[in-house]
């Protein structure tokens, strides 16, 4: 199940009812995490904690979000006038007791998807295949993982972007193709067969990830592999 950005205003603001609404959804995404399935998971886990943290330091924010109930109309000229609902006493002891129990559920559950991630990135191996060259913010990366004799080639890319004053690191991986690993084909041969098929990177950075855990590719491994290569590379 999903939860909106302002779950814990929405509907009737009673404690039961919310942490109802709420262990229901971090019991499936504990069911993904027990599965060692990460994403999106936990990056929307993440992204609720960090909203509901901002809520609570917020008065503003409180304010703005905060329900409110229709006062009165005025028709010359039309205006809603609404009367602000904060200084009901026991509602906002209500939405305060609300917000530090998800808090508390929800920090717990980030720890657990934490773990996973720091366990899957711990096994992790990357290095250079062949000759890196100075801009390598574009190339190819090379995954072996689960102790098959499958390579899986991606074309990466990464750039940077800017919001709020705050500069943001956006990687794309997109799969080119997969190849059969034996001892006459080493990764080096898969690199040259990447050059030859695709001719816009002349000169590439070629990176290989390997991992021998069994883990969900699209959901876990390629995540993890993306953000440690961006530190490998240094660019971040």
């Amino acid at each position: 199940m999903a939860l909106s950005d302002t779950w814990f205003l929405d509907g009737y603001i009673d404690f039961e009812l919310q942490k109802y609404k709420l262990l229901a959804y971090l019991k499936e995404v504990n069911q993904h995490f027990d599965a060692t399935r990460l994403y999106p998971q936990l990056g929307d886990l993440i992204a609720h904690y960090r909203n509901l943290e901002n809520f609570r330091k917020n008065k503003q924010l409180l304010q703005e979000q905060f329900p409110k109930e229709l006062s009165k109309i005025e028709t010359k000229p039309p205006e809603l006038v609404y009367k602000q609902l904060l200084g009901d006493d026991d509602t906002m002891a209500e939405l305060e007791l609300i917000t530090d129990y998800a808090a508390d559920m929800m920090k717990t559950t980030i720890d657990n998807g934490a773990g996973i991630y720091e366990h899957v990135e711990k096994r992790l191996s990357i290095e250079p295949v062949g000759i890196i060259p100075l801009y390598k913010n574009e190339g190819y990366l090379l995954l072996h993982y689960n102790q098959d004799n499958i390579v899986r080639a991606y074309n990466y890319a990464i750039s940077m972007l800017q919001h709020s004053n705050t500069n943001y690191t956006a990687v794309s991986l997109n799969y080119i193709d997969s190849f059969a690993k034996n001892i006459s084909v080493t990764y080096n041969n898969i690199k040259t067969q990447l050059l030859r098929a695709i001719r816009t990177l002349p000169n590439p950075a070629v990176y290989l990830v390997e991992s021998e855990l069994a883990v969900p590719l699209n959901e876990t491994l390629l995540p993890i592999a993306r953000r440690a290569l961006v530190r490998y590379i240094g660019i971040a």
